[in-house]
């Protein structure tokens, strides 16, 4: 542990940005997870309500990873990377079902 009062106060505040971080990146992660899984779920069994669903929980993911680049937690890129996956994921779905039916 640091002696000087400067250093222990960095220490402080890295530990209080790690914590942020993580929370941000877990709940993005959790986001992006459950929005993949409606999309799985509309893909085998279409129904209006999962369509909604797939729309509420891809804008709730686009608004997180938003949030986490003005954060700082995430890069530019790798936040649009993770909206342009998560995009790419359900419109495969939405697609394969629409041309199926």
């Amino acid at each position: 542990m640091a002696n000087i009062k400067s250093a222990i106060k960095r220490v402080q505040i890295a530990e209080r940005n790690r914590l942020r971080n993580k929370s941000y990146k877990s709940a993005v992660k959790t986001l992006i997870k459950k929005c993949v899984i409606s999309a799985e779920q509309y893909g085998s069994n279409p129904t209006p309500e999962l369509k909604e669903e797939i729309h509420n929980r891809l804008n709730a993911a686009y608004s997180k990873i938003d949030k986490a680049v003005k954060c700082g937690v995430l890069h530019p890129n790798n936040g649009a990377r993770k909206k342009s996956n998560l995009a790419r994921v359900v419109k495969q779905q939405v697609l394969a079902q629409s041309a199926a039916s």
